[in-house]
């Protein structure tokens, strides 16, 4: 009976067994690898020496420290693997010394506070590779972190920790193959000297870090170059400063442009060498120290920065990615020079023109009537855009001959935005208050003799105050998201890679279409209504609107094939390129703000009135301001005494209209001043 009752739990106990779950991969990894000594919450020790040991794994671990020396005596190790030890906090200064044939060490996600003290492993491998990574709080590199290193190559893979800075000559004294800063998400700033003092590094990844600037100096050695999502890395050393460098992977398209083109004097040294030398130069130039042709021609430093290959002698020419694309081609802002002179005079001309307009205006003697606030209107619109030029030249100017440096930060940060803005924002206030002027000409004319018909200050105050809400809505979309004035560097929202985006972009390419349509089909109407002699115009607004007329139709000229080439690019079928469509900029775009303010207002006889009373004012043309304060008495008179001018007889209607305005007018002044 005992016999069964101990085979019975001998069987359950085997079957308890069995049904056991493993023990989790943490725990079993846990346990302490000979010869080491783990105390939970304590120090690490793995005295030796231990025959035939090459590879020590130390993972998940509870110990706290590891003391100084703790890895003495394993001089047979060659990796050592520390690795997934959350609860470490500290490495003692000297943990890790005399490792002779150690090739590898890795200290990877464990909690240790400060950059471990690697100096004196004194490695006699020609080659060794330390990887640091994924210590969340060590955030700094320190100045020679690295010096006892003298290995002939040294690899140092330092990613995803949580390092701020690279203190100045933090790698003196080692001979860089590869250095890994990437996943550094933290990582803002590299000293100028870190590379004091080291030889390399030939490869450098920065990926995914905020660094702003490479160090000055130390690059002259790297050959190859990888900075993908560093968006904080706006700006590049300069090409010579890469004199070894074969690839680069970077972040901006615009930064390739450093290495594709070459400096003139190296062009015309690899057209001269390739037109007269291209048979021998292989075998020349690679033979310095023979008195060969090319060195007695050139000095070695000449012939560094070239490849050799087919035969011919070629400039270095690093590949680079990602290529510019055709929104931001390798150039300046102004792809051309002549653009570059004309962008500054016709800015200038619409900046001043329209200035002058506005300030004539609104200081005028004589009353702000419905003409004059819609030209104001548009005077500024056209001032907007001349700010718009202004800030083009000025950037261009400033970035001449390096855009390529400065493309990121211009047209990502504010600069761009505001430019994208104003010139929105102008050229649609510009449309709609041109369409404005136009309906209400037709409405003075068609129904001049219903004074209760007439278009009041207020109601133009009203629609104009539509108009600029309008533009600014038009101008602000970009802003949040709906297309933006990133895309190209003369800042025209010209992002079409969403459904929104293009609908955006027709939206206003389609406004200002039936804009156009509405002032033809105006001023057709206002033709027949001055051939018509049952409707009685006024000869003064017969003629503005025929000038009107001429310099509307004059706009929409010169605005036709900036939309006819944008439709096409809204529909993503471009019919010019970037570089062309600046000559339509400069060209075209921005022309009728030159020349508004010339032929809506300075030119008018108006406008030289009211400029020289002005100008009275201060003391200046007093005679010819007397002259105009004749006329304008000469004309009041006359019209007081009869009326009404025309070929035919007035209405009743509009004879007592003239007759008040003399009557109100005769009380205040001994001038009469026409509408206008």
């Amino acid at each position: 009976m005992k016999q069964r009752f101990s085979a019975l739990q001998l069987l359950k106990l085997l079957l308890l067994l069995l049904l056991q779950p493993p023990l989790p991969r943490a725990l079993r990894e846990a346990l302490c690898p000979e010869p080491c000594n783990c105390v939970p919450d304590g120090a690490l020790r793995c005295p030796g020496p231990t025959a035939g040991l090459t590879r020590l794994s130390l993972a998940y671990l509870p110990v706290k420290v590891i003391p100084s020396q703790a890895f003495r005596g394993l001089n047979e190790v060659i990796k050592i693997l520390i690795q997934n030890t959350k609860n470490l906090r500290y490495i003692e200064p000297g943990a890790f010394i005399n490792l002779p044939r150690l090739k590898y060490l890795s200290i990877c996600n464990t909690g240790i506070r400060k950059f471990p003290d690697v100096t004196k492993i004194f490695s006699s491998e020609s080659n060794f590779i330390l990887e640091i990574c994924d210590n969340l709080h060590i955030t700094t590199i320190p100045g020679n972190a690295f010096q006892g290193m003298n290995n002939e190559s040294v690899t140092l893979k330092l990613y995803g920790n949580g390092f701020e800075e690279v203190q100045s000559h933090a790698f003196n004294g080692t001979t860089l193959t590869s250095l890994e800063l990437k996943e550094n998400v933290h990582l803002e700033k590299m000293h100028n000297g870190a590379f004091r003092g080291a030889t390399g590094p030939k490869t450098l990844d920065i990926s995914s870090t905020k660094l702003q600037a490479l160090p000055s100096y130390g690059l002259e050695s790297i050959q190859r170059l990888i900075a993908t999502s560093s968006y904080s890395l706006k700006k590049l050393p300069s090409r010579e400063t890469f004199v070894n460098l074969l690839e680069a992977t970077l972040t901006y398209p615009s930064h390739c442009c450093a290495f594709r083109n070459l400096p003139t004097k190296e062009q015309n040294f690899s057209h001269s060498i390739s037109e007269n030398f291209s048979k021998q130069c292989e075998s020349t130039v690679r033979k310095l120290n023979n008195k060969t042709l090319y060195s007695s021609m050139l000095a070695e430093s000449e012939l560094s920065g070239w490849d050799y290959e087919y035969g011919f002698c070629l400039p270095k020419t690093p590949r680079c990615a990602p290529e510019p694309d055709a929104f931001n081609p390798c150039e300046d802002i102004m792809g051309y020079d002549f653009l570059r002179v004309l962008i500054w005079l016709i800015n200038i001309l619409a900046i001043m023109g329209n200035m002058t307009v506005l300030f004539v205006l609104l200081t005028s003697r004589y009353k702000l009537t419905v003409p004059r606030f819609l030209m104001c209107n548009l005077s500024f619109a056209d001032f907007c855009m001349g700010l718009y030029l202004l800030l083009i030249a000025s950037v261009d100017s400033q970035t001449k001959g390096q855009y390529y440096n400065h493309a990121i930060d211009w047209q990502t940060g504010s600069g761009c935005s505001t430019a994208g803005f104003f010139t929105v924002f102008a050229s649609e206030l510009s449309v709609y208050t041109l369409t404005v002027i136009t309906l209400e000409r037709w409405h003075t004319i068609t129904y001049a003799i219903h004074l209760d018909q007439k278009l009041r200050l207020r109601h133009a105050i009203l629609i104009m105050l539509g108009g600029w809400l309008f533009s600014s809505l038009i101008a602000m979309l970009p802003l949040v998201g709906v297309s933006n004035y990133m895309k190209v560097s003369i800042c025209f929202p010209m992002d079409v890679e969403t459904t929104l985006s293009q609908v955006y972009i027709l939206t206003i390419l389609i406004l200002n279409v039936v804009a156009f349509f509405i002032i033809c089909a105006c001023y057709i109407k206002i033709y027949f209504a001055v051939r018509n002699p049952e409707l009685m115009a006024t000869n003064k607004d017969t003629k503005i609107a025929k000038k009107m007329a001429i310099l509307i139709f004059t706009d929409f000229t010169c605005m036709a094939p900036i939309s006819f080439f944008a439709i096409s690019a809204a529909f993503k079928v471009p019919l010019i390129t970037v570089t062309n469509s600046k000559v339509l900029l400069v060209l075209f775009y921005p022309i009728n703000s030159c020349a508004n303010p010339f032929l809506y207002a300075i030119f008018t006889k108006t406008f030289q009135r009211d400029f020289f009373l002005l100008l009275s004012k201060f003391g200046c043309c007093k005679r010819r301001a007397e002259l105009y304060r004749r006329k304008d008495f000469s004309a009041y008179t006359s019209n007081c005494k009869n009326g009404f001018t025309g070929s035919n007889k007035p209405s009743q209607s509009t004879l007592k209209l003239s007759t008040l305005h003399c009557q109100g007018t005769a009380l205040l002044d001994k001038t009469c001043y026409t509408e206008c």
